[in-house]
């Protein structure tokens, strides 16, 4: 059943949390949080101030200088983890309730997903016994008897997170930062806070000392307060590749670790042995989800030019089936986007795509039968040129762009020609070719014969889709800090 108040999920929304304690923001502002399929107002929650920001680093630098959370083993650490994953597996239902209030993922796709959530959180727990915290060398070359690299803690962490996924993006960050031993600051999207603020309820419930975890909302200002603060050891952030610059820069100034997860123009490349059709249902489907708002959504699509316009056929007749509505009704296939200004720029693309002489297929516009609510049609654009606007810049929304090639080699350079490298597809029947092509792709990854991903393996991008890589063990790697301790056999107390 749909869920049009948010505030009678949450139990204090007019608070921030921090130190472990839920106060009221400095600023005494308040962010009205709007649903995009209503345009009405689902929840109103507290917005952080420079001060607040302040407030919440200085807890947690405590907390990492001086608190027990650094210095409990891993394993200790491992136990909250697993009773954090516990407490979100119960309020599954309530984050599938918020989501399509904040950006209008379809229900049907939140609940199972949001089912998942603790499994990151257990992951991270498992790492407490299986990860080499500890690698032993011997005979180091300059003395001493035996050399340690022992992986410690990076220190304070300013996660920033987007409006899209922030309950699964906010796990990749959070998860391994706290098995490694870090004290966090969430900042959340304005557009999107309600997952915080379950997170910080559930810290608040298992215990979690006082400012392991706080959590804010804010806007721009007070954001790159947080990404200035010299408190602040490594930013993770995810977001457009343009504010991920600045962060980049900003960090650099005072060599502050970051790791970016940024914007993406990933290509389908659909190789002269796939069927038409089969791309196309899989397509549709990817395009659809989250209404097309996620970063590494498949929106060129390079395909061959004698099959070009059987392709246009088959995806135009794909989205002709697709019902776009109320993200909690059960017959609905895609929802709304998140905000009017991202409806606004969608739009504002596809009219420029005109402009410059594509042809709009299919879509291109508001739904006629629903009056209110951020919507817009699944949109196919043909007869591209990867040099067009429309082929160039990430669109964030359910706009597929088609590009021909003479064959297999311009397809591949059609495909690495952006200054995107996050995600790719190549369609074939042939594994060995799949592999061959991929290997050839510009991206952090490619999937077979399908848009796919994978943060608990690995996710991250090339060039301006980022730097560095959150899920897997490479995802905790990047909260840690390599320390070489070169050691000597004094007879007492040796480390074995």
């Amino acid at each position: 059943m749909a869920v049009t108040d948010g505030a009678g999920i949450l139990k204090h929304p007019d608070r921030l949390f921090i130190s472990g304690q839920w106060v009221p923001a400095s600023s005494g502002r308040m962010i009205d949080v709007i649903a995009p399929a209503t345009e009405e107002v689902f929840l109103t929650i507290a917005e952080a101030d420079e001060s607040d920001i302040d407030r919440a680093v200085d807890a947690a630098r405590r907390a990492f200088d001086s608190g027990p959370w650094p210095r409990m083993s891993h394993s200790e650490r491992a136990g909250f983890l697993n009773r954090i994953a516990d407490a979100l597996d119960a309020r599954a239902d309530d984050i599938a309730a918020i989501w399509p209030n904040e950006m209008g993922i379809i229900h049907a796709m939140a609940r199972p997903f949001a089912g998942t959530i603790g499994g990151v959180y257990r992951y991270y727990a498992g790492l407490a016994d299986s990860f080499a915290w500890e690698e032993r060398f011997e005979n180091p070359m300059f003395g001493g008897d035996y050399a340690l690299i022992v992986n410690e803690p990076v220190g304070v962490v300013g996660a920033i997170v987007p409006w899209n996924a922030p309950v699964n993006i906010m796990a990749y960050k959070l998860a391994p930062a706290l098995i490694a031993g870090c004290t966090c600051i969430l900042k959340m999207s304005p557009e999107a806070p309600g997952t915080g603020y379950i997170l910080a309820e559930i810290a608040e419930a298992v215990g979690l000392p006082p400012g392991v975890l706080n959590m804010v909302t804010a806007d721009r200002a007070a954001s790159e307060r947080l990404v200035r603060h010299p408190g602040v050891d490594k930013i993770g952030f995810t977001g457009s590749s343009a504010v991920g610059k600045r962060i980049a820069g900003i960090c650099a100034e005072r060599m502050a670790r970051c790791t970016l997860e940024l914007g993406g123009k990933s290509a389908a490349v659909i190789l002269d042995d796939y069927d038409i059709e089969q791309a196309a249902q899989s397509l549709v489907g990817s395009a659809c989800a989250m209404t097309g708002q996620i970063c590494s959504s498949l929106t060129r699509i390079v395909v061959g030019a004698n099959r070009h316009d059987q392709l246009v056929d088959a995806l135009a007749s794909g989205f002709a089936q697709v019902v776009v509505g109320d993200p909690f009704d059960p017959a609905t296939g895609m929802g709304p986007l998140a905000m009017q200004r991202q409806r606004d720029r969608v739009e504002d693309m596809v009219r420029q795509a005109e402009r410059d002489g594509n042809r709009i297929v299919t879509g291109g516009k508001r739904p006629a039968h629903l009056n209110r609510g951020w919507f817009y049609e699944p949109t196919v654009i043909a007869n591209a040129e990867n040099s067009d606007f429309i082929a160039r810049e990430e669109i964030f929304g359910p706009v597929l762009t088609v590009i021909k090639a003479r064959d297999e080699e311009q397809a591949i350079t059609i495909a690495n020609d952006t200054r995107f490298g996050l995600n790719n597809s190549v369609f074939t029947n042939d594994t060995q070719r799949a592999y061959a092509v991929a290997r050839r792709l510009q991206s952090g990854t490619v999937g077979h014969n399908g848009w796919r991903s994978d943060m608990s393996i690995g996710f991250g991008g090339f060039k301006e889709s980022g730097i560095g890589r959150e899920g897997g063990v490479n995802g905790l790697r990047a909260y840690l800090e390599p320390k070489t301790l070169i050691m000597e056999n004094c007879g007492q107390g040796d480390k074995g």
